[in-house]
């Protein structure tokens, strides 16, 4: 799969004038991972490492609403993530909520809306407050959704997809036989948006951690060895100019999407 090399990119603005406008992903999302690694290599807690990577994210979101993408998912907090340390759950946590105080005014300035996957009743309650005030303080902006993915976990969500169908099933309002792909994708958390056209994974790792998996069946994949930290709006631009350069066929020939008489 395809893997940027970030020490031979040419600089954010040579690499953001070759961009077409008008192929532009409409859902970008991301697996923001390496703050831990970023952190040991510095000699640094993880904690400090996952401070380092808000920098990103503030950057990641400004550069997608300057370019124009519809829709950015950021994975910020998968179920698995639970398991980790108390102190750095607690830290993350607070890093979340602190993000979201800080940043609402540039949500709105920008007419970013925001919006959450995942079991975000599973939250802290601090955090969740902020959430769902920052939520609905948004929740009429149109210029561009952000997407935090917290206490999420993609086999999860398709499991309880299936369980709502079930009972639906079950009290007689929904024929079994005649569910289809769009009757299990309108009740996933993602109803409503579209599914992702390109996934970028920081930190060198390619696979998806149970991120969006239903969603992402045709979504281009784009890994980079840059660490979160260290990632910048010249990482992102490298990325959907690779997304560009590739022939999205869905199944058909090259033939059938592009014909001889529209190449060359």
């Amino acid at each position: 799969m395809p893997q940027a090399d970030s020490s031979s990119r040419p600089d954010a603005d040579t690499l953001l004038a070759s961009i077409d406008r008008q192929r532009l992903p409409k859902h970008i999302a991301i697996i923001m991972d390496g703050n831990g690694r970023w952190a040991r290599e510095r000699g640094k807690s993880r904690i400090e490492g996952h401070r380092a990577g808000v920098q990103s994210v503030r950057e990641a979101v400004t550069t997608c609403r300057e370019l124009g993408i519809q829709v950015l998912t950021l994975y910020a907090f998968s179920q698995e993530n639970w398991r980790r340390p108390r102190l750095e759950v607690r830290a993350l946590m607070r890093f979340l909520d602190e993000f979201l105080k800080k940043e609402l005014s540039t949500m709105l300035d920008n007419n970013i809306r925001l919006a959450t996957i995942g079991r975000v009743e599973e939250l802290p309650a601090a955090a969740r407050d902020t959430l769902n005030d920052v939520k609905q303080r948004t929740a009429t902006n149109d210029g561009m959704t952000l997407v935090l993915s917290l206490a999420y976990g993609g086999r999860q969500e398709i499991l309880e997809a299936a369980r709502r169908l079930a009972v639906e099933a079950k009290a007689g309002t929904l024929d079994p036989d005649r569910i289809t792909e769009a009757d299990l994708a309108a009740r996933l958390d993602t109803a409503g948006l579209p599914d992702p056209d390109l996934m970028i994974r920081t930190s060198g790792e390619q696979r998806i951690s149970n991120f969006l998996p239903w969603q992402m069946a045709y979504t281009e994949f784009w890994f980079t060895p840059a660490l979160w930290p260290d990632f910048r709006k010249a990482d992102l631009y490298g990325a959907v100019l690779d997304f560009q350069s590739r022939e999205r066929r869905y199944g058909l020939t090259g033939d059938q999407v592009t014909p001889h008489a529209k190449r060359a």
